[in-house]
């Protein structure tokens, strides 16, 4: 017999039950408040054991972080779908827009989730720790796509930087006023800000804007 059908279902379960263990933290987390909520509460909100829950990671910071890494991942995954005669600032956009969106999207339970990261000082230190990785990635899809070699032009690295300050800065506007002010507004006054320094002539390509 193939075995292959067996290990894809189980893998399928694996993540399930990740998915499952980081929802329940993650919303927990957020309402009761990071120091409040124990790994039992966790587990047992998921419907696990506390055995499980180590399985899959070894502390609740480590659920947050993982939620941060899909982030960045889909961050990178956007800016490398995106056509590659479009200005960077525009590509940038898009890709930063992704997670911003999915946040967006789940409304308030997404809202409390940033606001926990943001306002524990230990989840936003891993956030910041994660970002360093963030960069770095960004930064080689971004020099891979214009043909810039990163140990010799700066630009990868800054236009980055520049783009993911962008997001911190949408993201602390939307925690900050509770859920009122409009991401989608937010992402596209920040991102009016910094195009132009984004776009300047060598920078990138010259494609438009869709």
């Amino acid at each position: 017999m193939n075995p292959r059908p067996e290990v894809s279902l189980a893998e399928r379960k694996r993540q399930l039950v990740s998915n499952e263990l980081t929802e329940a933290a993650l919303q927990l987390l957020a309402r009761n408040g990071f120091d409040v909520v124990t790994i039992d509460e966790i587990a047992a909100t998921a419907g696990v054991s506390r055995r499980t829950f180590f399985r899959y990671f070894a502390s609740k910071e480590d659920v947050v972080v993982q939620f941060l890494t899909g982030m960045g991942a889909d961050i990178r995954a956007e800016l490398a779908a995106r056509p590659a005669e479009e200005r960077p600032s525009v590509a940038l956009r898009h890709a930063i827009w992704v997670p911003i969106a999915a946040c967006a999207d789940h409304g308030d339970r997404a809202l409390r989730v940033v606001q926990l990261i943001l306002r524990t000082p230990a989840l936003l230190a891993r956030y910041l720790e994660r970002q360093a990785q963030w960069r770095t990635d960004l930064a080689a899809e971004l020099g891979g796509r214009l043909g810039l070699d990163l140990d010799t032009d700066l630009y990868p690295q800054l236009a980055v930087g520049m783009a993911l300050s962008a997001f911190d800065a949408v993201l602390q506007r939307w925690s900050d006023s509770d859920g009122a002010e409009d991401p989608a507004g937010l992402t596209d006054r920040a991102f009016t800000v910094i195009a132009p320094a984004l776009d300047v002539p060598g920078g990138g390509a010259s494609g438009t804007s869709r």
